[in-house]
């Protein structure tokens, strides 16, 4: 077993492909093969599960490439340490819901960040995608939102991909609407006297179903339907229009002014907004520095009510 061999995996689990693996490793996709095929013999697993679709990480695999990260970096800090080389690029991926607390937390991360270089990800995505990048070692960490209605399906998915759930913050559902809209001047709002307007969620795919819809609905007719992919869109829409989505009640005051306001939802349950990692790999320090920044920026934003983010 070789330090190459553990840096082609690691590529190979981060592309999820071993097309583009072979293509960003500036070798061809046969050697790179078989160099995975020679490591695997020798350990006696199957880190990668090939199929017709491509390829996936296997449980044995899950566990072998949490070590291989560790070493890899630990062989990366003896060499710049001892050889007076600069320090190797570091990465840090990061996949949300479309709340912008966690953009707000990145881009802090960015700013007080002293490395000389480094590549950071940020992907606002679906909610099953979220747990499949945490899973898959694609991301180093995911945010979500767990409630009653989705908790079972999601608690399973953590378990068989060994990730862990830690809150962030609790909240009700809230309805966003336009500052003028004809609802605006209630104090809160049930779901039926909302549901005759337009409802706009995000798209979620492949998987688009009530355990992993992003939006905070519980149960309510919905006649007029609209859908969308990114938090730009879907601002418009609801300045635009008399539309309507749920969310956590955390507006982000500074994209949208006084133009998108939040009403509670009348007898909504409890959701948990927080983060998912993967329990056999222990947090790196920039994303220990993350965690820290949205725990920061939460307090920070529910210490002060002129404050809110979406």
């Amino acid at each position: 077993m070789t330090l190459q061999q553990l840096r082609y995996a690691i590529e190979i689990a981060s592309c999820g492909s071993m097309s583009e693996a072979a293509k960003r490793l500036f070798i061809s996709q046969p050697s790179l093969s078989n160099a995975i095929k020679e490591l695997e013999n020798e350990l006696g697993i199957s880190i990668f599960e090939r199929t017709n679709r491509g390829i996936s990480i296997s449980v044995e695999g899950m566990e072998f490439l949490g070590y291989a990260r560790q070493m890899i970096e630990q062989a990366d800090f003896i060499e710049n340490r001892y050889s007076g080389k600069q320090h190797s690029k570091i990465r840090f991926a990061v996949s949300t819901q479309h709340y912008a607390f966690a953009v707000d937390a990145f881009v802090r991360l960015t700013k007080q960040s002293e490395l000389s270089d480094y590549s950071f990800h940020l992907r606002e995505t679906q909610t099953y995608e979220i747990v499949d990048d945490v899973r898959t070692l694609r991301s180093d960490v995911g945010i979500l939102y767990m409630s009653e209605r989705n908790s079972k399906v999601l608690n399973k998915l953590f378990s068989d991909g060994s990730l862990k759930f830690t809150p962030l913050f609790n909240t009700h559902p809230h309805v966003f609407i336009r500052d003028g809209h004809p609802l605006s001047g209630r104090e809160s709002i049930s779901l039926n006297e909302i549901s005759s307007y337009p409802f706009i969620s995000f798209e979620q795919g492949d998987n688009n179903s009530l355990h992993f819809a992003e939006e905070m609905l519980s149960a309510a007719r919905i006649d007029k339907s609209i859908k969308v992919n990114d938090r730009a869109t879907l601002s418009n829409l609801l300045t635009g229009t008399d539309a309507y989505t749920i969310g956590t009640g955390l507006l982000a005051s500074e994209l949208n002014g006084s133009a998108v306001i939040a009403l509670p939802v009348e007898n909504g349950e409890m959701f948990t907004v927080g983060w998912i990692a993967h329990k056999e790999r222990r947090p790196s320090q920039i994303a220990a520095a993350y965690i820290e920044l949205l725990n920061d920026l939460v307090s920070g934003y529910f210490f002060n009510t002129n404050h809110f983010l979406l």
